[in-house]
């Protein structure tokens, strides 16, 4: 995520939050196809360094370590939330959640990566449609996408 100009935000239990901000100079349309190509390819590494760890960790006897990758172009709110006795650095609202949300589709569809819609309309490339799926939370379902190369994969047990 950092090589990639992205920043983590924390670390959730097993999961991790990080933010790819768009640079407003560029424009909002440049600036946000940028922090989407960013983000992309940081998921990308992060599938190409877990597939050669996760052969190590065959080799020696060890279970994988199963993972997806959401990816989702939204608003955030962001800055210290909490109370005086604890303080915590992070982004809140609609675009975290459903990015959470996304997260959870991955295993169903058998995909590592998957980003919603606002992600795949801004990025500048193809991304290759998955359906609409419902999600908690939401009364309507979303429609979510891959990359090409995600897709043919279908690697998630």
């Amino acid at each position: 995520v950092e090589e990639r100009g992205g920043e983590v935000l924390k670390f959730l239990g097993d999961g991790m939050l990080a933010i790819f901000p768009a640079d407003p100079a560029r424009g909002q349309a440049e600036g946000d196809a940028e922090a989407c190509r960013l983000a992309l390819a940081a998921a990308r590494d992060t599938v190409t360094l877990m597939r050669g760890l996760n052969d190590q960790r065959r080799r020696h006897g060890k279970p994988e370590i199963d993972f997806g990758v959401a990816l989702h172009l939204g608003e955030v709110g962001y800055g210290n939330i909490g109370g005086a006795e604890r303080l915590d650095f992070t982004v809140i609202g609609p675009a975290v959640n459903l990015a959470n949300r996304i997260e959870s589709l991955t295993r169903a569809l058998g995909a590592r990566i998957l980003a919603s819609s606002d992600f795949a309309g801004a990025v500048d490339e193809p991304l290759s449609a998955l359906g609409s799926h419902p999600v908690k939370g939401l009364s309507r379902p979303i429609d979510v996408f891959a990359p090409p190369e995600i897709v043919a994969a279908r690697d998630v047990p």
